[in-house]
């Protein structure tokens, strides 16, 4: 099977491998749509890796024995490779599993394990189907197109009467735009690339605001009499815009950080925690019990089609590399 690897600086190749093969239950899946993520930062640092990507969609080809999918099923590809059996996993909580499998001592090879291939194999609870009718690329965006922002969202129970602000318009901020629309909420984003906050604009979002302007939390507090915002989503992972959330959110509201981010961020208990009442969140992704709800958004959302802004088949993922590193996109698809 064909899969990409990164080889040097701004240097990602197609190379061929054997394709795996379905074993107890884990099933065979031909690829049919990879999102592109973060790997775009490994490429730019020329970081060598033979296994890319945690995202896709596609169809079934080879299952080892009876399982929860069969031969020809459509399906979403959940990260990662978790246990299955601890209480997380049960709980449909499989992202925080701490005793994940051993991939290649279990699949006997190495292979297959990321998502930039023809084939991949993936434990069969971890392949929710997607409904007929719903394309490839669509039911890819249920990882982290709009997977992240809907769990966190979720958590906060966000809906019409909330004033939402979302910092950092990359992909999955974007993919709040749509989240928080769908729920009716008011959106309100951070963005200083232009192309990414004119995107904002074209999803739904109500207010667009320059990270570069010092009157933002005045403008914040205009727009909520002085309240400040029900809930806060940071998607931009920079220690400023995570501040912002928290200034910028009223008294008992709510704030939720799904940027990755490994620099420390300033939080005084008194005055954020205890005084004013904060609840802040975690979110990495959503349980897996709300895949259903997540379809719904990709169904019924009258924007979803406009967060992919670009494909590329597989042969040509030099350029959707290069065009992912000028953040002059939003999701981009690559197509085996």
């Amino acid at each position: 099977m064909k899969k990409v690897v990164i080889t040097g600086q701004r240097k990602a190749e197609i190379v061929q491998v054997p394709a795996p093969r379905a074993v107890g239950d884990w099933a065979l899946v031909e690829v049919k749509a990879i999102p592109m993520c973060t790997e775009y930062k490994g490429f730019l640092a020329g970081t060598p890796s033979q296994h890319l990507g945690h995202e896709a969609a596609g169809v079934v080809v080879e299952v080892a024995q009876p399982g929860r999918v069969a031969v020809g099923d459509r399906v979403a590809v959940m990260p990662f490779y978790p246990c299955g059996v601890c209480a997380l996993c049960v709980s449909g909580d499989y992202i925080h599993c701490q005793h994940g499998h051993d991939y290649e001592a279990y699949a006997g090879t190495s292979e297959g394990r990321a998502t930039y291939n023809e084939y991949l194999l993936k434990p069969d609870w971890l392949l929710p189907r997607i409904p007929d009718g719903v394309s490839f690329e669509l039911g890819s965006l249920a990882l982290c197109g709009i997977g992240p922002t809907f769990g966190a969202m979720d958590r906060m129970g966000v809906d019409a009467f909330d004033t939402l602000l979302i910092t950092g318009m990359g992909p999955v901020g974007l993919g709040g735009v749509v989240n928080g629309k769908y729920r009716g909420a008011r959106v309100v984003v951070v963005e200083s690339i232009p192309y990414r906050a004119n995107k904002a604009r074209e999803l739904g979002a109500d207010v667009v605001l320059d990270p570069a302007d010092p009157d933002n939390l005045a403008h914040i507090m205009d727009l909520t009499g002085g309240l400040g915002v029900d809930k806060a989503l940071d998607c931009s992972g920079v220690v400023a815009a995570q501040r912002f959330c928290i200034d910028a959110t009223r008294r008992r509201g709510q704030v939720a950080f799904v940027g990755e981010c490994y620099e420390e961020l300033a939080i005084k208990i008194s005055p954020d925690m205890i005084r004013k009442g904060l609840t802040l969140h975690g979110s990495w992704h959503y349980n897996l019990r709300l895949f259903p709800q997540v379809m719904q958004v990709i169904q019924n959302s009258p924007v979803i089609s406009k967060l992919i802004s670009h494909t590329f088949p597989l042969d040509q993922v030099q350029q959707a590399l290069e065009l992912s590193a000028t953040h002059q996109c939003a999701k981009i698809i690559l197509i085996p």
